[in-house]
Parts: C-alpha cells; structure tokens; sequence
C-alpha cells in the first residue's frame, strides 16, 4: 500500500460549477436513496464507488477491495477518513458517521479511482458522505417509527386476546403503562369498521386520530378489511358514525355496552351489527337496534337452564373454564382460523378446546341446532353478574322447549320467518331444509329434489330479508335456527350427557 496520494489536475468532468446543487437535490422528497446518491458520485468523480456496512456488507455501489485494518480504523472511528494509493489505484475512504452516542461509524464510503483525487474530487466526496448520512440516519429513523408502530400495534392486539379470554387484570397492566386510565373502566362498547382491505392502514389511523386517544384500536387479525375499536367514551359511537359516513363502501357494527370481561360478547354483537350495516343506507347499525330471542325469555328460567348446560364445566379452574368458554363462543361464531388469529393460538387449539367442551357437554357442534343452543347458553353464561348468579336456583329441571314456548318468542319468530313467505321462492321452505342439513347445501338439495346451487341462492336471498348472515356461522344465523325451533319447525336438541345431579338420567337442550 502506497502512501497518501499528492493533489493532481483537476479532471474536465469536474469542471464548471452546479455539482454541489445536483448533489442536494439528493435531499429532495421522493429522491432520497442512498444508492441514486453512489451512483452520482460514481459519476461525478469517474470513479468505483462502493456504501458499506460497518460490518462489511454492501449497501450500494460496487464492491471496492479495501485493506481491513484501514477500514476498521476509519469505521471503528480511529481516524474519520484515509486517502491512500494502492498501486495503480487511489483511494478515498469516509466514515458515515452513525447518530449519537456511537462512536462508531454506521458506514463507510470507499471510493477508488485511476486519477489523483484533486481538491474539488476530494470535497465531493466528503459532501457526498455527509448527504448519504443524512440519508441513513432518516433511513433509520423511518426503521425505527415502523417497528415502534408495529410494537404498538401488537401490543394493542395482545391487549384485545387478553380481554377476549376474560383476563382483565393481565390486560390492564398492559394497557397502563402506554395508555393510561384507557381501561380504568368496568364496561365499554367494540366496533367494527368494514373497509377495503388495501386502505385499511389508512382507516386504522383515521380510527386512531378521530377516538383521540380514547379507544384501543386494532387490525383484525382474522379479517383482513376490519378495524375493530374497544372503547368506553361514548362519544366514540358518533366519531366513527362521522368517518364511515365520508367512506364510500364503509360500514360500522357496533356492540352494546359489555362488562369488560364480556369482550368476545361484544365483538360477536358488533360482528353481528356489522351485517345489518350492510343493508343500511347509512351504513351503519348497533346491536341494540334489533330484537334478540333471548331478550324475549324468562332471564331466571334462561340463566338457570345456561348454568344447568354448562356446569359439567364448573369442576374446571377458573382460568382454563374462562379460556375454554372463550373460544368456544368464538369459534362457534367463526371459523377455526379465523377464532385462532384473534385469539393469538393456532386453529388446532382452537379445535381441541373445543373438542373438550364437546366432550364435557356431551355435545355434537356438527350440528346446528346443537350449535345455536351451545351458543345460547354460553352467551347467556358470559352476561351472567355475580348479583344476579346468587339468586339462580340449585340444578334446574327448565328445557330449552320451556324458553322457547313463550308467547313473546313466539311472536318474535313468526314475524320473522313470515318475511321470506313474500319472496316468491320458496325461501322459507329452502332454509328450514338448509338448516336440518345443517348447513349442507348438497343434503338440502337431495331432500327438496333440486340443485344445490338453488340452495345456495335461496339461503343467499333471505339474508336481506332477514337482515342477517346465514352462509357465515355465527349470532345471526343461530337467531334465526332459534326461530325455527319456536315455531316447532325444527325438533328441539338433545345434549346427551348424564346430569351429575341424576345419575344415568340425559339432560336435554
């Protein structure tokens, strides 16, 4: 390696002035790249320039062969720059330098070329290194505002999981430290906010902005257009009204107002909502805004059949009971994978879980009917107080068929079912026959002598008239399997497990 190299003509491709200008313009918006940057110098001073890592790793330009110990000296942070000659070449090294308090420098600039480095080669390279750390240094801030924002995001997530399988206290905790008195509160609403996938970070800063810092906004793991928005002020209802209300092809669903611990409860609702919104020409519409069937039952005789259903589960500890009765109510509301994503598990434990509260209850989830009183009674669980817990007899001989035999109910399914009767298809006749198939439109189809696809288009039809999702499983489509099983159009389920109070004897839905 030869000693520094002497100052030397300047080259002809230097001459004139402007260099300093066209190397700034680097800085303008939409034309910061370090490699744009390389390439330039490259030209400018009819050289190799090669951007490398303090590790070593190019970054841009082409590779330039640089003696080791001379690059640590300049990246270490030793000596900020080296001009040398080796052979037949001269060389100008510069450390990049990183933001403080490294000493170290975060890259460095080698540039290699035939021609002695004058004084005006040598000021562009050291201007260029300074543009080019600029550039890295926002390169790096940008980095790092992604990962923050992504962190914050997750941790939003990870908060919504806790409170979907009821652990309030572990989701405070969380929640304190970045927003805090955000859950210093025993009750709050969910929403949902529909958009197009493709703008749903746009949609999920605009939720962000309009709450103003008063709701816990999450990217729905599981669908890839939702926002879903936790949120106890209820001035939230009417920002989001606001915001959907400017989106074309947006629609909001929202809950009523659920003890924290009711969490999943309530997105089902705002999911359930979300649907209704469809057909709104507002597009929106809150759970609240319809009839349930279990608003129309007798809340003594439905908590104490609830408890009687599901005490098989009561033996467990309170944390797996709590997860199990989560997952189970979402993942009869929705897909395995889709339950598993915004709960943080896999859908094979989603399944399992499942499959133990199945086996406990002596349940058969294939079924509809057996579904839709499951989800009856776990719902039903989930709004259960602890006031209203202590008043609930001991083991209740009530039967699905005692709920469902009031005259109200009744009332309520007639008049809703009676709407598929102004179709001109035989809507009603396809959907009772649907839902006997449990769901299978080819059964269906073998048992009414026409095409499953007639099936589909039919169960398709009577969701506007009834303003409810049918072909996707969850709240609405069992409301309306409980329609039919209070009419006596479909045969009320067994859940045939032995009853720990009788020995031997079933207990029946």
């Amino acid at each position: 390696m030869a000693g520094r190299a002497s100052e030397g003509p300047q080259h002809p491709a230097l001459h004139g002035d402007g260099w300093a200008e066209r190397l700034l313009d680097h800085l303008r918006p939409g034309a910061r790249d370090p490699r744009r940057v390389v390439d330039w110098l490259a030209a400018a001073v009819q050289g190799t320039v090669c951007l490398q890592a303090a590790d070593g790793t190019l970054l841009a330009g082409t590779p330039v062969c640089l003696d080791p110990d001379l690059a640590a000296d300049v990246t270490t942070g030793r000596i900020s720059a080296a001009a040398v000659q080796d052979g037949d070449r001269h060389l100008r090294l510069v450390a990049v330098r990183a933001p403080e308090p490294r000493a170290s420098a975060a890259a460095l600039l080698a540039v290699a070329r035939a021609a002695p480095f004058d004084r005006r080669a040598a000021e562009i390279v050291t201007h260029t290194a300074g543009v080019v750390e600029l550039l890295l240094r926002e390169r790096e801030l940008t980095a790092a505002g992604h990962r923050l924002r992504r962190a914050t995001a997750d941790l939003r997530l990870a908060i919504l999981q806790l409170l979907m399988v009821e652990d309030t206290v572990s989701a405070r905790r969380v929640a304190a430290g970045l927003w805090p008195g955000l859950l210093d509160t025993d009750s709050a609403c969910v929403y949902i906010v529909e958009g197009h996938p493709a703008e749903r970070d746009a949609l999920a800063e605009d939720c962000l902005v309009v709450t103003r810092g008063q709701a816990l906004v999450v990217r729905c793991p599981a669908m890839d257009g939702h926002v879903i928005v936790l949120s106890p002020a209820p001035a939230t209802a009417e920002r989001l009204r606001s915001l959907v209300g400017d989106r074309p092809g947006t629609f909001l669903g929202g809950s009523v107002r659920q003890n924290l611990a009711q969490t999943a409860t309530a997105y089902g609702q705002a999911v359930s909502a979300l649907a209704v919104a469809r057909f709104r020409p507002g597009q929106t519409a809150v759970y609240a805004e319809r009839t349930h069937p279990e608003r129309l039952m007798d809340p003594g005789a439905l908590h104490a059949w609830s408890a009687a259903v599901l005490r098989p589960l009561d033996t467990l500890p309170h944390h797996t009971r709590a997860e199990l009765l989560a997952t189970t109510r979402l993942g009869l509301e929705f897909t395995a994978v889709s339950a598993g994503k915004v709960l943080g598990v896999s859908r094979n434990t989603v399944r399992a879980r499942m499959d133990r509260v199945e086996a406990l209850l002596g349940a058969d989830f294939s079924d509809l009917t057996v579904r839709a009183t499951a989800h009856l009674a776990l719902n039903t669980q989930a709004a259960l107080t602890e006031e209203l817990a202590a008043t609930l007899p001991g083991p209740s001989s009530v039967r699905l068929g005692d709920l469902l035999a009031g005259p109200g109910l009744r009332a309520w399914a007639r008049d809703l079912l009676d709407r598929l009767v102004r179709d001109g298809r035989d809507l009603r006749g396809t959907l009772r026959a649907w839902i006997a198939a449990d769901g299978n439109a080819e059964r269906a189809a073998q048992e009414l002598g026409v095409h499953a696809q007639t099936v589909r288009e039919h169960v398709r039809g009577a969701e506007p008239v009834l303003e409810r999702q049918l072909l996707a499983a969850g709240t609405d489509l069992y409301e309306v399997v409980l329609a039919h099983l209070a009419l006596g159009d479909l045969a009320a389920p067994a859940l045939l497990r032995a009853n720990p109070g009788q020995p031997d004897s079933p207990v029946h839905g």
